[in-house]
């Protein structure tokens, strides 16, 4: 009858009402706190410098993490200098999710020095962090081992939280999102777990050009005739390190001639269908003559 008396069963309940409440209240508070720290925790510090892909539908300026992801971050950096990114090409292009920029030991479409393929064939320790996997990051690809991410990354499309805590992010776009929407409309096929942009005779992905930019000194060089252009606020003067690129720019002069022959003779000897493969990354290859006489004048 204890339960009926309207006393003390509701004492009871008022209890448990009141227990509720306060756990209710402290859930709430939690959760509020929790979201309000996540939303309100200063992003990453950026580094001084920047990196820009020149694709055939424009450029994308990234920046980079050091202190999250320090090791990637020094892996993708030596890949841009040494021209690793050069000839390669973005395959992948998933509308409001990613897209991905090929490994380079299998994207380029030049073939790569002894010192290029060296840093290509390490991997990266995975470097997870609590940096939000939202439009603009950058994240590393990687195989199931978490420490098996090469070359290839993504710049997200959208926000996707389903990967925060599992895939590297060492970096963001800093400019280009326009470009970002201009890869998000181009025509795609679904190639098994990836969609991919849809081939054409000319095109197979979306060719990139690297260079690094710090706004201070500059350098450039060239490798089998896409630019890399460094600059540095850190740097007093670079004229070492301008002297050392105008001399690969010198070799690379000579590895663009021989590329060109090379194309000439296959493409005589090549049916329609093969030369699509000659063209893989769209690369428009230039006479060295012409580019030296462009870029040694800067």
């Amino acid at each position: 009858m204890r339960w009926t008396d309207g006393r003390f069963g509701g004492k009871m309940l008022n209890r448990k009402s009141a227990l509720i409440g306060l756990i209710s209240c402290f859930y709430f508070h939690s959760t509020f706190l929790t979201s309000f720290v996540a939303a309100s925790s200063p992003e990453p510090l950026l580094g001084s410098a920047r990196v820009v892909f020149q694709t055939n539908y424009g450029d994308i300026e990234f920046g980079f993490y050091p202190t999250v992801a320090p090791k990637t971050v020094e892996h993708i950096f030596k890949l841009v200098r040494l021209g690793g990114y050069n000839t390669n090409h973005i395959f992948r292009v998933e509308k409001g999710f990613v897209a991905q920029v090929a490994d380079v030991a299998s994207g380029r479409s030049a073939p790569m020095n002894e010192e290029q393929r060296r840093e290509a064939e390490k991997t990266v320790v995975g470097e997870f962090s609590a940096v939000k996997h939202v439009r603009g990051i950058l994240s590393m690809g990687r195989y199931e081992d978490p420490n098996s991410a090469g070359s290839s990354f993504s710049m997200l499309l959208g926000d996707s939280p389903h990967l925060d805590g599992k895939y590297a992010i060492f970096g963001k776009v800093t400019k280009g999102d326009e470009t970002l929407r201009a890869l998000e409309e181009l025509p795609t096929h679904r190639e098994g777990i990836f969609v991919m942009v849809v081939l054409s005779t000319s095109v197979s992905g979306i060719s990139i050009s690297p260079y690094i930019t710090r706004i201070g000194c500059m350098c450039l060089h060239c490798v089998y005739g896409l630019i890399v252009l460094l600059l540095d606020t850190e740097m007093e003067h670079c004229e070492h390190e301008r002297s050392v690129m105008k001399q690969r720019l010198a070799a690379s002069a000579v590895e663009i001639e021989r590329q060109n022959s090379v194309q000439r003779v296959r493409k005589v000897q090549k049916d329609p269908f093969e030369q699509m493969g000659d063209n893989i990354c769209g690369v428009n290859r230039v006479s060295a003559t012409e580019y030296l006489t462009l870029k040694l004048s800067l």
